[in-house]
C-alpha cells in the first residue's frame, strides 16, 4: 500500500499544482516510486495517453516531474467547460456526456467507485502518491458529497498540507479562515501549513507565523518564495495571459473564450528574443510576426466571437505580413466552412475564415490518439520544417477535408493502430494542423523562429540549440531545489510516515 500526502489550498491558484510537482520531484530524487493524483480536474488543457485516453495537463506535468509516463489513473475525472454553466464530463479518459453544473453536482457521488479504483491501481505502481486538491476545502456550498478535497482525504485516509498564497494578500486570514470552516475531523487531517509565493525576508513574517500557529494549533512547515520557474500551469488562472511586452519576434495567440491546450506554445516562451502574447481584442493584436489560432472547446462559438469583435477581419488583413498558424479548432476556423449536422456545438453550418481550402464537419465521436510522423515538403515561410520528425496527439470532434491538390502539412502514423494519414495544409503564409504538441519536438520551434527572424533581417541567439524536454527537466530540478531549501522536508517525511510534525523535536527520517 502506497503512502499518501495531500496538498490542499486556501483558494484556486494558491500553488497546489506546482508544490505537488515539486514534492513528486523530491521524492523521485530520494529514490521513491512516486505518482501524482487528482480525482477531479476542471481544465481545457488536456492530453492523450498512450492508450488514447484523455486527462488533464497538470497531472501530465506532475508525472514528468515524477519521471513516469502519464496515466489516466492520475486524473480519473476531467471536466472541460463548454459554457459558463456546463461541462463535458470525461471519466477514466472517456467522454460520458455534457452536464450542467447542477446535474453534475447531483451525479458526482456515483463516480466514487471510479476514483477508488483508479487510486488503488495507481498504488500498485508507486511507493508514495502526492494528491492535489481543487479550489478550497472551505467552499462550504460544495462540501456536500465532496470528492476532491476533504472528502477525498477521508476516502484515502490522507494527511493534508494546506497552502496559502501570500502574494495576493491576507494569507493569515486565508489559512485561519479555511481551518475555522472545517469540521473538527477535517481540521485534524491538516498536519502543516505552507505560506507560498513570498517576496522578501522571511524574518518579517515570524510574529505573524507565531500567532498563526498559536491560533490554529497547526505548525507552519515552510515559507516558499515566489519562484521564477517555467512549468505548465493550470489553465483557469494562468499568468501567461497577462504578458504584453513585445520582443524582436512577436507571436500573438488568440485568446478565445474557450481556448484549450495553450501549453502547445510554451516552447516559444523559452527562446531568447521571442514574446508570446495572448490577445482578445483588435487593439491588442498590433503587428505580430506570427498569429496562432489555438485549440477551442467550441470552434463555432469562438469563431463567432472573433467575427463579432473584429479579430477575424483584423487577422485576415494581416495575412501575408504575419504568418498565420491554426492548431485543432484554430485549424478548423481557417477553413472555408464548419458544419455541425448533429448539433455537437452550435448546429448548422457557418463560413470559416477562408484562408485555407478546407471543409470541416463536426462529429459526435471524439478523436483521441497519439501520432508521430514527418513534415511533408512544406512551402512558404516554414519550408525549413520539411522532413523534420513530429510527435504529438489529437483531440477533436470533427473531420477536415482539404481540397484536391492541396499540399498537406505532414504525414502521420496513428500510434494506437499504425494507420497512416495526411494531416493539415501548408500554404505560403498560412498553415493548419490537428496535432497538439507539434512544436515541442526537436528544433521545430527554433526553426520556425529563425524563419520569422529571417523575414525581418534579424537573427535570434541560442534558438537552434534548444531542447525543450531537457529544459523542462532543469525546471523540475530547480523547483525541487527551492522546495528543499524552504520546506522542512524532514517534517514532511515524518507526516508521510504517519507521525506528527513538531518543530521542537523533529527526528530526521532515514530515506
Amino acid at each position: 500500500m502506497a503512502k499518501v500526502i495531500m496538498i490542499q489550498g486556501t483558494m484556486s491558484n494558491a500553488g497546489k499544482s506546482l508544490l505537488t510537482a515539486g514534492l513528486c520531484r523530491i521524492l523521485k530524487q530520494d529514490g521513491y516510486r512516486v505518482a501524482p493524483f487528482k480525482s477531479q480536474n476542471m481544465a481545457l488543457n488536456s492530453y492523450i495517453t498512450e492508450e488514447g485516453l484523455e486527462m488533464g495537463r497538470a497531472q501530465v506535468m506532475q508525472a514528468e516531474a515524477a519521471g513516469i509516463e502519464p496515466s489516466v489513473l492520475m486524473n480519473p475525472i476531467l471536466l472541460k467547460p463548454t459554457n459558463d454553466v456546463g461541462s463535458q464530463v470525461i471519466v477514466n479518459g472517456e467522454v460520458i456526456g455534457n452536464m450542467s453544473a447542477k446535474d453534475y453536482f447531483a451525479y458526482k457521488r456515483q463516480l466514487i467507485p471510479d476514483i477508488r479504483k483508479a487510486f488503488h491501481e495507481l498504488e500498485k505502481q508507486a511507493d508514495v502518491i502526492v494528491v492535489e486538491g481543487a479550489g478550497s476545502p472551505a467552499e462550504i456550498n460544495l462540501k456536500e458529497n465532496d470528492i476532491v478535497n476533504m472528502g477525498l482525504a477521508d476516502m484515502l485516509d490522507s494527511p493534508v498540507l494546506l497552502v496559502g498564497d501570500i502574494d495576493r494578500g491576507g494569507v493569515f486570514a486565508q489559512l485561519l479562515g479555511t481551518l475555522m470552516l472545517l469540521e473538527e475531523h477535517e481540521k485534524a487531517r491538516v498536519k502543516g501549513l505552507i505560506i507560498n509565493k513570498f517576496r522578501g525576508d522571511p524574518f518579517i513574517l515570524e510574529p505573524g507565523i507565531a500567532m498563526l500557529e498559536e491560533k490554529s494549533g497547526v505548525p507552519v512547515i515552510g515559507v516558499v518564495p515566489y519562484m521564477d520557474i517555467s512549468v505548465e500551469d493550470e489553465d483557469s488562472l494562468t499568468t501567461r495571459f497577462d504578458t504584453r511586452k513585445e520582443a524582436q519576434i512577436d507571436i500573438a495567440v488568440i485568446r478565445f473564450p474557450r481556448i484549450s491546450n495553450f501549453t502547445d506554445f510554451s516552447v516559444f516562451e523559452q527562446i531568447n528574443g521571442v514574446s508570446v502574447r495572448y490577445v482578445d481584442s483588435v487593439s491588442q493584436l498590433h503587428r505580430p510576426d506570427m498569429i496562432i489560432l489555438p485549440g477551442s472547446k467550441n470552434t463555432m462559438g469562438d469563431l463567432k466571437w472573433m467575427r463579432q469583435n473584429g479579430l477575424e477581419a483584423a487577422i485576415k488583413k494581416r495575412n501575408g505580413e504575419s504568418v498565420i498558424f491554426g492548431i485543432c479548432g484554430g485549424y478548423q476556423m481557417l477553413g472555408c466552412t464548419v458544419s455541425d449536422p448533429n448539433a455537437v456545438e452550435e448546429g448548422g453550418t457557418m463560413h470559416g475564415m477562408e484562408l485555407l481550402p478546407v471543409e470541416t464537419e463536426l462529429e459526435t465521436q471524439k478523436i483521441r490518439t497519439r501520432v508521430e510522423g514527418t513534415f511533408e515538403k512544406v512551402s512558404g515561410v516554414f519550408s525549413g520544417l520539411s522532413g523534420r520528425k513530429i510527435r504529438g496527439y489529437e483531440i477533436h470532434m470533427g473531420v477536415s477535408k482539404a481540397a484536391e491538390g492541396c499540399s498537406p502539412l505532414c504525414t502521420l502514423t496513428n500510434v494506437l493502430d499504425g494507420r497512416n494519414k495526411e494531416d493539415g495544409v501548408a500554404g505560403e503564409t498560412v498553415y493548419g494542423t490537428y496535432v497538439h504538441g507539434i512544436f515541442d519536438e526537436g528544433e521545430i520551434a527554433s526553426v520556425m523562429v529563425s524563419a520569422l527572424a529571417q523575414r525581418k533581417g534579424l537573427s535570434v541567439e541560442n534558438g537552434l540549440t534548444m531542447d525543450y524536454g531537457a529544459f523542462k527537466e532543469t525546471q523540475y530540478d530547480k523547483l525541487a531545489d527551492t522546495l528543499r531549501k524552504h520546506l522542512d522536508m524532514d517534517g514532511i517525511y515524518r507526516i508521510l510516515n504517519g507521525g506528527t510534525y513538531d518543530k521542537r523535536s523533529i527526528d530526521k527520517v532515514e530515506n
